[in-house]
C-alpha cells in the first residue's frame, strides 16, 4: 500500500496554527490512553528480562546493597522523567530527545542526541530478539521435557533463523499501528508483573520458612549505598540498574498518538517509573531473603548462574510446575519489550527526516495504521542485519556492543535533561515549582548521568570490561562504544553536505511548531 508523505518544506506555514502551537505527522491522534501508554513504558523496559539478566550480576557487584543500587539507580532516572515531562508539556513531538535537543542546543547536538537513541534501541532490539529466542527453545525443551530442542538455541543456523522470524512478528505488529500494539501488551505485560508477584510472594515464603541455608533475614542496612565496598563496585552496579530502567521514554515518543498529549505521556512516565522501582526492590529483597547473595550454589552473586537468574531460581523457587511460568513471563516479558521497543526509534526516525535530518522517504506514515511504516521497517531491517552479523562474526563482539549500551544510553538522558534547564532557562525565576522542575531536578540527573558516562568510558578502556577482548591493546567495549558514536558524527557530516538547510537551522528552531494537538 501507499504511504502519506507528510514531510514539511522549509518555509511552509500551517493554516490555522498559531505560535507555539504544534502541527501533524500523519500519526494516529488519540490512539493512546493513560493506562495504555504506561503499559507501553513498563513493556519497553522488560522488567522481567532485566531482572533475569541483571539482578545476579549487581548482587555480584554491590553484595547485600542491591537493593540500594536499584534505589540509587532509579534517582538519576526519576529526575530526567522530570526533564521529559516539562518538555513533552511545552513541545509534544515524537521527536522527543531530538526535537527537544536541537531547540534547546541546535542542529548537530540534537542530531547527535537522535543518533544516540536510535543506535541504542537497534542494540537493544537486537538482544531482546536473541534473548526471546533463547528463552523459547529453553521453555519448548522444558515443556517436552526434551534436552535435545533445548539444544537447538546453540545451532547458529536454527537461532538466526528464529530470531529473525520473532523481529519480523515484531515489526509487523508495530506497523500496524498503536491499536494493535495495545491489544498485545495489555496480554504480554499482565502476565509478566503476575507471574513476578508470584515469585516475589513464593520466594518470601521460602525464606520465612527457612528452605535454603543461604537464606538471610532482612536488614535495613541493605538500603544504604554508601555501605558498598568501593566506588569502583558501586559505579558498576549503578550502571546495571540504570540499564534496568531504560525505556520507560517511549511513554513519550507516542505523545502525538496518545489522548491528552500535553500532559498524558509525562503522567505514564512516572506511573511506569514506580511500577519498574517497586518491583525491583520487591524481588531484589525477596530473592536476597530467600538464597542470600554470596558466589556459590543458589546465591544470587554465583557467576555460573548471575547472567540468567531465573533459570537457577525457578524450579527451588516455585517447583517444577509454577517454575515453567517464570520461563514463560521471561519468554512475554523479552517479546513485549521487542515489538514496544520499535515505537520510539521508529518515531525519532519519523521526527528527523520531516524536519529534513535524514531523508524524506522516511517521513512517510502509512494512510490506514497512520504508523511510519517505512521508519518501522527499516529498525527491523536493521536490526536484524546487525544481529545477524554480529553472532556471525563473534559471540564476544555481540557481548561487547551490548555492554557498550549503557554509554549511549547516559549520553542521550543526559543531553535532554540539559536541554530541558536550557530551553526554559528564561522561566526558572518564575516560581519554586518551575526552578526545580525544569531547571534543579533536570540539571542534577543530567549530571548524575554524565558522571556515570565518563566512568564507563575509562573503564571501557580496560580490556577486563566485557568480554576481555582487545584492539590493539584496548578494551574492544570501548572500540565499539565510541566507534558507534564516531560513526554518528561521520553519517552527520554526509546528511549536512545532503541536507544544508536543517543544519543552518532553517527548519527546526524553539519556535517552529511540531504538530496540531486535537485531544
Amino acid at each position: 500500500m501507499t504511504q502519506l508523505d507528510v514531510r514539511p518544506q522549509v518555509g511552509d506555514t500551517v493554516s490555522g496554527v498559531a505560535e507555539g502551537d504544534v502541527r501533524g505527522k500523519g500519526l494516529g491522534k488519540g490512539s493512546v490512553g493513560l493506562v495504555g501508554s504506561a503499559v507501553i513504558g513498563i513493556s519497553t523496559v522488560a522488567p522481567v528480562y532485566c531482572l533475569t539478566s541483571t539482578l545476579g550480576s549487581t548482587a555480584g557487584e554491590v553484595g547485600l546493597q542491591m537493593p540500594a543500587v536499584f534505589l540509587a539507580g532509579f534517582l538519576p532516572m526519576l529526575l530526567v522523567a522530570f526533564a521529559y515531562r516539562e518538555l513533552n508539556k511545552a513541545v509534544p513531538d515524537c521527536g522527543t530527545s531530538f526535537t527537544w535537543t536541537v531547540k534547546a542546543f541546535g542542529p548537530r547536538v540534537g542530531w547527535m542526541c537522535g543518533w544516540g537513541l536510535v543506535i541504542a534501541t537497534i542494540i537493544v532490539l537486537s538482544n531482546l530478539a536473541g534473548v526471546a529466542t533463547s528463552y523459547f527453545w529453553l521453555l519448548a525443551g522444558e515443556i517436552t521435557n526434551n534436552p535435545s530442542i533445548s539444544a537447538l538455541d546453540d545451532n547458529k543456523l536454527v537461532h538466526i533463523a528464529t530470531c529473525l522470524t520473532l523481529i519480523a512478528a515484531a515489526t509487523a505488529i508495530s506497523y500496524r499501528g498503536m491499536t494493535a500494539t495495545k491489544g498485545v501488551q495489555y496480554a504480554l505485560v499482565g502476565l509478566q508483573l503476575a507471574v513476578l508477584g508470584l515469585f516475589v510472594a513464593m520466594a518470601f515464603q521460602k525464606a520465612s520458612a527457612g528452605s535454603f541455608d543461604t537464606g538471610l533475614d532482612f536488614s535495613w542496612q541493605w538500603m544504604n549505598p554508601f555501605a558498598v565496598e568501593s566506588m569502583a563496585a558501586f559505579t558498576a552496579g549503578l550502571s546495571l540498574s540504570i540499564f534496568m530502567y531504560w525505556g520507560w521514554d517511549a511513554c513519550l515518543a507516542t505523545n502525538e498518538e496518545t489522548t491528552g498529549s500535553a500532559k498524558t505521556p509525562g503522567r505514564a512516565s512516572l506511573i511506569a517509573m514506580v511500577v519498574l522501582v517497586g518491583s525491583y526492590l520487591a524481588t531484589g529483597i525477596a530473592a536476597q531473603m530467600a538464597v542470600g547473595s554470596g558466589a556459590s550454589g543458589l546465591g544470587l552473586g554465583n557467576p555460573e548462574t548471575s547472567d540468567n537468574v531465573f533459570a537457577a531460581l525457578a524450579g527451588p523457587v516455585m517447583g517444577p510446575l509454577l517454575g515453567i511460568l517464570l520461563f514463560v513471563a521471561v519468554l512475554a516479558s523479552a517479546t513485549a519489550s521487542l515489538q514496544t521497543t520499535f515505537i520510539p526509534v521508529a518515531r525519532t526516525v519519523l521526527a528527523m527526516s520531516t524536519y529534513e535530518a535524514l531523508p524524506s522517504s522516511y517521513a512517510k506514515v502509512h494512510p490506514r495504521f497512520k504508523t511510519p511504516g517505512r521508519a518501522t521497517v527499516m529498525a527491523g531491517v536493521a536490526t536484524g542485519v546487525f544481529y545477524t552479523v554480529m553472532t556471525l562474526v563473534s559471540e564476544n563482539v555481540l557481548t561487547d556492543t551490548i555492554f557498550a549500551l549503557g554509554l549511549m544510553i547516559c549520553f542521550y538522558y543526559s543531553l535532554t535533561a540539559f536541554a530541558c534547564a536550557w530551553y526554559f532557562r528564561g522561566e526558572l525565576r518564575r516560581s519554586a515549582r518551575d526552578l526545580f522542575f525544569k531547571g534543579v531536578f533536570p540539571v542534577l540527573g543530567g549530571l548524575l548521568l554524565a558522571t556515570v558516562f565518563f566512568k564507563t568510558l575509562i573503564d571501557m578502556w580496560n580490556p577486563s570490561y566485557g568480554s576481555g577482548s582487545t584492539v590493539l591493546g584496548v578494551g574492544s567495549v570501548f572500540v565499539i562504544g565510541v566507534g558507534l558514536l564516531a560513526l554518528g558524527l561521520v553519517i552527520m557530516f554526509v546528511t549536512e553536505r545532503r541536507s544544508p538547510a536543517f543544519f543552518r537551522g532553517q527548519v527546526l528552531t524553539k519556535s517552529t511548531p511540531a504538530l496540531v494537538v486535537e485531544d
